[in-house]
Protein backbone atom coordinates (compact mmCIF):
# COMPACT_ATOMS: atom_id res chain seq x y z
CA UNK A 1 0.00 0.00 0.00
CA UNK A 2 2.82 2.36 0.58
CA UNK A 3 4.51 2.38 -2.67
CA UNK A 4 0.91 2.51 -4.53
CA UNK A 5 0.71 5.98 -2.52
CA UNK A 6 4.61 6.91 -3.02
CA UNK A 7 3.70 6.39 -7.03
CA UNK A 8 0.60 8.49 -6.59
CA UNK A 9 2.74 11.35 -4.75
CA UNK A 10 5.77 10.89 -7.02
CA UNK A 11 3.15 11.28 -9.77
CA UNK A 12 1.55 14.14 -8.71
CA UNK A 13 4.71 15.98 -7.79
CA UNK A 14 6.13 15.59 -11.29
CA UNK A 15 2.70 16.59 -12.62
CA UNK A 16 3.22 19.98 -10.39
CA UNK A 17 6.23 20.30 -11.72
CA UNK A 18 5.89 20.44 -15.53
CA UNK A 19 2.62 22.21 -15.72
CA UNK A 20 3.66 25.25 -17.40
CA UNK A 21 5.32 22.07 -20.30
CA UNK A 22 2.30 20.60 -20.29
CA UNK A 23 -0.02 24.08 -21.12
CA UNK A 24 2.46 24.33 -23.70
CA UNK A 25 1.43 20.87 -25.09
CA UNK A 26 -1.81 21.26 -25.79
CA UNK A 27 -2.89 19.65 -22.24
CA UNK A 28 -5.78 21.02 -20.19
CA UNK A 29 -5.64 21.69 -17.09
CA UNK A 30 -6.45 18.11 -14.59
CA UNK A 31 -5.31 15.89 -17.35
CA UNK A 32 -2.19 13.87 -18.41
CA UNK A 33 -0.19 12.54 -21.12
CA UNK A 34 1.13 8.98 -21.16
CA UNK A 35 2.94 6.99 -23.62
CA UNK A 36 1.42 3.49 -24.25
CA UNK A 37 2.27 0.27 -26.07
CA UNK A 38 4.96 -2.45 -26.78
CA UNK A 39 6.08 -1.22 -29.96
CA UNK A 40 5.67 2.11 -31.04
CA UNK A 41 4.52 4.24 -28.48
CA UNK A 42 0.87 6.46 -28.94
CA UNK A 43 0.16 9.38 -26.87
CA UNK A 44 -2.97 10.05 -25.09
CA UNK A 45 -4.18 12.23 -22.70
CA UNK A 46 -6.04 11.16 -19.75
CA UNK A 47 -7.87 12.15 -16.45
CA UNK A 48 -5.79 12.73 -12.65
CA UNK A 49 -8.90 11.04 -11.42
CA UNK A 50 -6.84 7.98 -12.99
CA UNK A 51 -4.47 8.22 -10.67
CA UNK A 52 -6.54 6.95 -7.75
CA UNK A 53 -7.75 4.00 -9.03
CA UNK A 54 -6.02 0.93 -8.36
CA UNK A 55 -5.67 -0.83 -11.75
CA UNK A 56 -4.01 2.73 -13.10
CA UNK A 57 -1.80 2.33 -9.77
CA UNK A 58 -0.81 -1.38 -10.87
CA UNK A 59 -0.29 -0.14 -14.36
CA UNK A 60 2.22 2.83 -12.65
CA UNK A 61 3.75 -0.13 -10.84
CA UNK A 62 4.90 -1.84 -14.02
CA UNK A 63 5.55 1.38 -15.70
CA UNK A 64 8.12 2.15 -12.89
CA UNK A 65 10.16 -1.57 -12.52
CA UNK A 66 10.07 -1.60 -16.52
CA UNK A 67 11.35 2.54 -16.82
CA UNK A 68 12.39 3.47 -13.11
CA UNK A 69 11.97 7.32 -13.44
CA UNK A 70 13.86 7.88 -16.93
CA UNK A 71 10.89 7.13 -19.70
CA UNK A 72 12.62 6.88 -22.98
CA UNK A 73 9.81 9.21 -24.39
CA UNK A 74 10.21 11.83 -22.25
CA UNK A 75 6.96 11.38 -20.85
CA UNK A 76 5.15 8.57 -18.57
CA UNK A 77 5.50 5.49 -20.69
CA UNK A 78 2.67 2.51 -20.00
CA UNK A 79 4.13 -0.81 -20.86
CA UNK A 80 0.91 -2.42 -21.82
CA UNK A 81 -1.05 -2.93 -25.49
CA UNK A 82 -2.68 -0.34 -26.60
CA UNK A 83 -5.94 -1.92 -26.82
CA UNK A 84 -5.74 -2.96 -23.34
CA UNK A 85 -4.84 1.01 -21.98
CA UNK A 86 -7.56 2.01 -23.67
CA UNK A 87 -10.40 -0.61 -22.55
CA UNK A 88 -9.27 0.32 -19.21
CA UNK A 89 -9.00 4.11 -19.19
CA UNK A 90 -12.32 4.45 -20.76
CA UNK A 91 -14.08 2.00 -17.93
CA UNK A 92 -12.04 3.51 -15.20
CA UNK A 93 -12.65 7.58 -16.47
CA UNK A 94 -16.36 6.37 -17.08
CA UNK A 95 -15.95 7.07 -20.78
Amino acid sequence: MAIRVSNILNAKHILRRSSSLLASQGIPKGYFAVYVGEGEKKRYVVPISLLNQPLFQELLSQAEEEFGYQHPMGGLTIPCREEVFVDLASRLSGL
